[in-house]
């Protein structure tokens, strides 16, 4: 078939555009669209050319303007030190062009990592599936309250979540829910943790999905997880639980608590921090296993009976099942997956229990230097904490965080005297630089 204009992704000859354009009773292709004149093309985009070197020194001078700061930043979005293996291997073009592995007889590589990743998932959540990757965490929750849906045992329409819950998840569970006709209402806190009694109060036939997080949106490990999830029990409600793909390697087991489904990030391996883009991780019991929203990478043998990896129960998929699909889910981070992959495989699991142990001590160790100081009071609440944790300042929170920013140190305020610290091996070595600042501005 011939070409138009010399690409292969229109691929209709100028008598058969024409005639489909007669059709619809339009002059030409411009007709179907309506661009404002500013934004229009005019068929000259008014860059001068440059060479590479012209430009690598303006985009240089470009980024010199950002500001020098130190990110103690967190609440969702961690970075820890990425390998170089994990450039040099996930920047192979046999995965960096991929996308879908929808032909394993060319796929089998990417196919195994995924398997993988999937087989790490389960290993420290204790449960039965985990499937090859969500956009992120709070789409990965979105997608736990709709299965929690079709799953359900009990006739009710309510999510439990906590009050304190970052603002965007919440945000992006309630557009799921709106949809499928539930609703989303909170339980109390106390101490930066569930407040369980309260919790108990709550609890009823009308809750579909009890949503717990260890760490917490505070960075406090939740003690009391096996009570929460025996609270979901004698109610029928699913029980979710939020966490982190490093802290899961060093907290009690999901599934030891009776956690039916696990959402969270894994986006703090194999990813800079980059506040926006994720990792979400989905993993269930084996009971779920055709509802699992997403794409599964299975182990089957090939004609020879050799072991060979393929993409399995795809009929939940919108693009086969169309309105009887389980989710909407379509290009998922797999590329984003096997980063996380390879960086855990290159800590191995000796290196990884390290990494999350140095989350628990630098911040307990940060929180005591910070506690020291006249005007300040960390932690806020008396919990363990992982990586994260509150600080109240006596002075306005605000104009404190933006003080540190003079002195070069970014953290998040969350309250009129409420500040937010987060250490992890990228930033753990300017400690002394934030306490003498935090000391400056108090």
């Amino acid at each position: 078939m011939s070409r138009a204009n010399g690409t292969p992704y229109a691929p209709h000859t100028d008598e058969e555009t024409a005639a489909m354009l007669a059709a619809i009773g339009v002059e030409d292709e411009e007709a179907l669209f309506d661009i404002p004149d500013p934004v229009a093309f005019d068929g000259d985009f008014g860059i001068e050319p440059r060479t590479e070197r012209e430009i690598r020194d303006e985009c240089a001078r470009i980024f010199a303007r950002n500001d020098d700061l130190t990110e103690f930043l967190g609440r969702g979005h961690y970075g820890h030190y990425v390998p170089s293996v994990v450039d040099h291997l996930a920047d192979r073009a046999e995965f960096l062009t991929s996308y879908t592995q929808y032909q394993p007889e060319v796929s089998q590589g990417f196919l195994q990592a995924l398997f993988e990743y999937q087989s790490m998932l389960v290993e420290l959540t204790g449960l039965d599936v985990a499937n090859c990757s969500m956009y992120d965490a709070a789409t990965a929750l979105g997608e736990a309250a709709t299965l929690a849906d079709r799953v359900r045992s009990t006739s009710g329409d309510v999510v439990l979540v906590p009050e304190q819950l970052r603002e965007g998840k919440r945000a992006v569970l309630e557009n799921y829910c709106d949809g499928a006709d539930m609703t989303v209402e909170t339980y109390p806190m106390a101490d930066g943790t569930a407040d369980v009694d309260a919790l108990a109060d709550r609890a009823g036939d009308d809750v579909v999905m009890l949503y717990a997080e260890s760490p917490t949106v505070r960075g406090c490990l939740e003690e009391r997880l096996a009570a929460i999830g025996d609270l979901a029990d004698e109610t029928g409600a699913l029980f979710a639980l939020g966490s982190d793909v490093v802290a899961l390697s060093v907290l009690e087991s999901p599934a030891s608590v009776g956690a039916d489904v696990v959402v969270g990030e894994a986006g703090s391996l194999g990813l800079p921090t980059s506040y926006g883009m994720g990792l979400g991780i989905f993993a269930c019991r084996d009971d779920f296993l055709r509802q699992v929203p997403g794409r599964l990478v299975g182990a089957s043998e090939d004609a020879n009976g050799d072991r060979a990896y393929t993409l399995t129960l795809q009929t939940r998929e919108q693009h086969i099942r169309k309105e009887r699909a389980t989710s909407n889910i379509c290009t998922n981070q797999a590329w984003v997956a096997l980063r996380a992959a390879i960086h855990a495989a290159t800590l191995g699991p000796d290196g990884l229990v390290d990494l999350a142990n140095d989350c628990v001590r630098d911040a307990e160790a940060l929180a005591a230097r910070i506690e020291g100081l006249s005007g300040a009071t960390a932690p806020v609440h008396d919990r363990h904490h992982f990586r994260e944790f509150v600080v109240h300042v006596d002075q306005p929170a605000p104009a404190v965080a933006e003080d540190l920013e003079a002195e070069g140190f970014a953290v998040h305020a969350i309250d009129d005297h409420l500040l937010q610290v987060c250490v992890t091996d990228l930033n753990a070595e300017r400690t002394d630089g934030l306490v003498a600042a935090f000391e400056e501005v108090l």
